[in-house]
């Protein structure tokens, strides 16, 4: 595939709507075209300490961010025609259909790709000790400057999106 937007966010607490920062990157011909981040206001906004732990994000990061719907609406041109692919798809998928029925959006048509179900069934069993996103890039020699950055994190998923899908 070589036409496709990969997708990831990162949430303020365990609940699914709760996006609080979404990177997007753009691969067109298998090529990276474009990139897009943006902090979110949370839905519900609060933050757990879990979630704070794995990304860095808090309350003073996005007390003035833009909420989902907004960002999403205006997202939505740029998205058009692209496949959506995501790393544990399951998780961000689910993460954007929740934010979108929070704020009364057509959830995306489409099922989202998935690089982790790609590696899944491409790098053979022992050859990476794990499919995570961080282990496929060490294994890949993809770069990954900042694991759980939103917009770090969607460009390494494009990237194993290029070699797996």
């Amino acid at each position: 595939m070589d036409k496709f937007i990969a997708i990831d966010v990162e949430t303020a607490n365990n609940e699914r709507s709760s996006i609080c920062a979404i990177g997007a990157v753009k691969v067109d011909g298998g090529v990276i075209t474009d990139r897009r981040y943006t902090l979110v206001q949370p839905e519900p906004n609060w933050y757990s300490r879990f979630c704070t732990a794995v990304h860095g994000l808090t309350d003073d990061d996005t007390w003035n961010a833009p909420v989902f719907g907004k960002v999403w609406a205006e997202w939505q041109p740029w998205l058009k025609g692209y496949t959506l692919v995501a790393h544990n798809a399951r998780f961000d998928a689910g993460c954007v259909r929740a934010a979108c029925r929070v704020y009364g959006m057509d959830e995306p048509d489409e099922p989202f790709m998935c690089t982790l179900e790609a590696a899944r069934k491409a790098v053979p069993r022992g050859m990476c000790p794990s499919k995570s996103l961080d282990m496929l890039c060490e294994f890949f020699g993809i770069p990954l400057k900042h694991h759980h950055n939103a917009l770090d994190d969607a460009e390494a998923c494009a990237k194993l999106g290029i070699i797996l899908l």
